[in-house]
Order: structure tokens, then C-alpha cells, then sequence
């Protein structure tokens, strides 16, 4: 399990002005909050679930390894930052997890049956497409 406090002090945040609807308000604070995780220089992820991060999010990770997570859906600056420390963590919960493994499984009789039945009623079909005299 991933200690959560340990992972949120890697994070590091960067508050920006935020597009939008709000007049005067969003013109003059920054309440956008972005997230930038450096997930190479990571000491609290093992290197397996390195890579497996670097697969999952490869879209929204940068050239550096670094993810990069933004939220302005509030006009609070803290409710935006809280807003993607769990957006982050739900998603490294996510991407974290190991792959199920497929269990390899055999068709039934009655399958076997049916499709050999319908093999058999198609083949009639073609055998009777052909003209007797030849």
C-alpha cells in the first residue's frame, strides 16, 4: 500500500489565473491550482509501479516523467488544490494496481455442439447449391 502523506509531500503546486465565467474575480486571482508529480525521482513508488504509471497516464505525463493534473472548477484556490490532491490520488490508486491476470478457459460441450450442428446445416446448404448433373 501507498502511504498517502508521504506521496502528497512530493507533490508540488503552482496557483494560476483561471479561464472562465466571473468578472472582476477571475481576473484578479489565481484560484487554478496546477499539480506537477515527478514520478522518476519518486521515492515512494517502487519502480514497478513507476513504469506501470508511466504506461497507464503516458498521455499526461510530460518528456520529464512528470504528471501534470490542473483543476479551476471552484473559485477557492484550497477547494482546487484539495479538488486534485484526490483527483491525483484516486488516480494513482488506479494506475497503481496490478493487471488481472486472464485465466484461460475452455468452450463448453453444448458450445462444441451448436457450432458443429451450424457447420453441418451451412455445409448441407452449399452441398444442395450444386447441380446434380455435374
Amino acid at each position: 500500500m501507498i502511504n498517502q502523506d508521504e506521496l502528497i509531500k512530493e507533490l508540488d503546486f503552482r496557483a494560476v489565473k483561471s479561464s472562465g465565467p466571473g468578472g472582476q474575480h477571475v481576473n484578479k486571482t489565481a484560484s487554478k491550482v496546477e499539480l506537477y508529480f515527478d514520478i522518476a525521482s519518486s521515492t515512494v513508488l517502487t519502480d514497478i509501479q513507476k513504469e506501470r504509471l508511466l504506461t497507464t497516464f503516458s498521455t499526461r505525463i510530460t518528456k520529464d516523467h512528470v504528471l501534470i493534473l490542473q483543476n479551476g472548477n471552484s473559485r477557492s484556490q484550497h477547494k482546487n488544490k484539495n479538488a486534485a490532491i484526490n483527483q491525483f490520488l484516486e488516480m494513482i490508486k488506479a494506475g497503481t494496481k496490478a493487471p488481472k491476470v486472464r485465466k484461460k478457459t475452455k468452450p463448453s460441450k453444448m458450445a462444441k455442439l451448436k457450432r458443429l450442428r451450424a457447420k453441418k446445416i451451412q455445409a448441407e446448404k452449399k452441398q444442395n447449391r450444386k447441380n446434380p448433373l455435374k
